[in-house]
């Protein structure tokens, strides 16, 4: 069959999707094990909020440094392989924290503090190199409704992932909760390394390309030489990555601690917790498909001026959860998903979409590792701050905290898409 076979190449597209969305399902499978069994953690072990906070945070540090690393690797080697071995390794690690507490050694928990930082290298090569995989294979003007499909991958991964480890919580114990992701994730990691090719031209087929700039196709493993990376690129990758800080700030705020606030302020039991806690998760993922949509929409299949109205209505989510999401449970639920639903679309377009067209298709892993490591700070502030907040001043203030940052973050993204307005469509 000829290079420009449209069925062929929409048979191989679609297996890189698949291949690609369960690779990032997979690695969100294992990394929402922590935060759904923190609760029996802190009992299992006897800590504080403070110190329960630490084995998370370490990862978050390490997961933020991988981002770079993994933006450096992109240059030099292909996303394939830098994936399928930073899958395997994520599946390692995961299996070890449960063996760890299987142990029940006195120095088990400082081991699965160490175990959590090689986690984070790990599962840093999981959305730069996805991402860079996703680009070489679509065009700008379809990327972001397609997108947002993929995008439900870490959606549905957060729903998944917490619901088996809640349930393997409550039928085999602490330590299934993490044998039984890591063994999905390694299931994944076979199919992927199977059925994904990084570009069409590695399955023989090719994309038709309206205007896109792109670099001269590379020979399989090490890339020759990168050029180095116009000053406009960074500009760009570097304002929103600081953007994203606020993005990555609030989400993982609500997803590391929703489950404990059920638990302790609600009384609920872990394992119900753990499944009403992914209403961030369930309805965010419909948030992820409606900015899509609606950017590629807009003349120019602009993405600022959906991340800018869909940051507005996030503030007024959360602002309302400060004021009475505490009060009931029913409505902590329906305003975190609500909330979910307001962050996940501008986040989605933040780190994906627009990381693939701030500069050429082999920038892609660059701008998404730049974008993601920059905002990845933000996971790694909140989990010590709110546990703090938490543990002196009360959840009030840890509400209160959430509103400020998503105000700064709406003025933020506000005076990104009056920039972009000044730009040709």
């Amino acid at each position: 069959m000829s290079a420009g076979d449209p069925a062929l190449f929409r048979r191989y597209r679609l297996q890189l999707f698949v291949a690609t969305w369960l690779s990032y399902f997979g690695f969100y499978i294992v990394r929402k094990v922590y935060a759904v069994v923190k609760l029996p953690l802190k009992e299992h072990f006897g800590l504080d909020d403070l110190e329960i906070a630490w084995p998370w945070t370490i990862y978050l540090v390490t997961y933020m440094l991988g981002q770079f690393l993994a933006a450096w690797l992109g240059r030099r080697f292909e996303s394939r392989r830098i994936l399928a071995i930073g899958m395997c390794v994520a599946a390692a690690s995961n299996f070890a924290i449960g063996l760890l507490v299987d142990a029940e050694s006195a120095r088990a928990f400082l081991w699965i503090c160490v175990t959590m930082g090689i986690f984070g290298f790990a599962q840093a090569t999981g959305w730069p190199h996805n991402v860079a995989l996703f680009a070489n294979w679509t065009r700008k003007s379809e990327r972001g409704t397609l997108f947002a499909v993929w995008g439900t991958c870490y959606q549905f991964g957060g729903v998944f992932g917490k619901g088996l480890a809640g349930f393997l919580l409550g039928w085999l114990g602490l330590a299934w909760s993490f044998y039984g992701s890591s063994l999905v994730l390694l299931a994944f990691t076979v199919y992927f390394v199977l059925r994904a090719r990084e570009r069409p031209e590695s399955a023989g087929v090719s994309l038709d390309e309206e205007s896109e700039p792109d670099a001269a196709p590379a020979k399989a493993g090490a890339a020759a030489r990168p050029a180095a990376l116009p000053r406009a690129f960074l500009v760009s990758v570097i304002a929103m990555g600081l953007i994203y800080f606020g993005f990555k700030f609030l989400r993982y705020a609500l997803d590391s601690w929703s489950a404990l606030i059920l638990g302790e302020h609600f009384g609920m039991s872990a394992t119900f917790a753990a499944y009403f806690s992914t209403a961030f998760d369930w309805v965010g993922f419909l948030g992820v498909i409606v900015a899509g949509y609606w950017s590629d929409r807009l003349p120019g299949s602009r993405r600022t001026p959906v991340i800018f109205w869909m940051t507005c209505g996030c503030l007024l989510a959360v602002t309302a959860m400060w004021m009475v999401g505490l009060s009931s449970p029913v409505l902590f639920v329906a305003l975190l998903g609500l909330i979910g639903f307001m962050a996940m679309g501008p986040d989605s377009l933040l780190a994906g979409p627009s990381a693939m067209e701030a500069g050429t298709r082999r920038q892609a892993a660059v701008a998404a590792g730049v974008i993601n490591g920059l905002g990845s700070i933000g996971p790694i502030v909140q989990e010590p701050v709110i546990g703090w907040l938490k543990k002196t001043q009360g959840l009030d203030s840890v509400f209160l905290l959430l509103v400020v940052i998503v105000l700064l973050t709406t003025v933020a993204t506000g005076l990104l898409a009056r920039s972009d307005r000044r730009r040709p469509a």
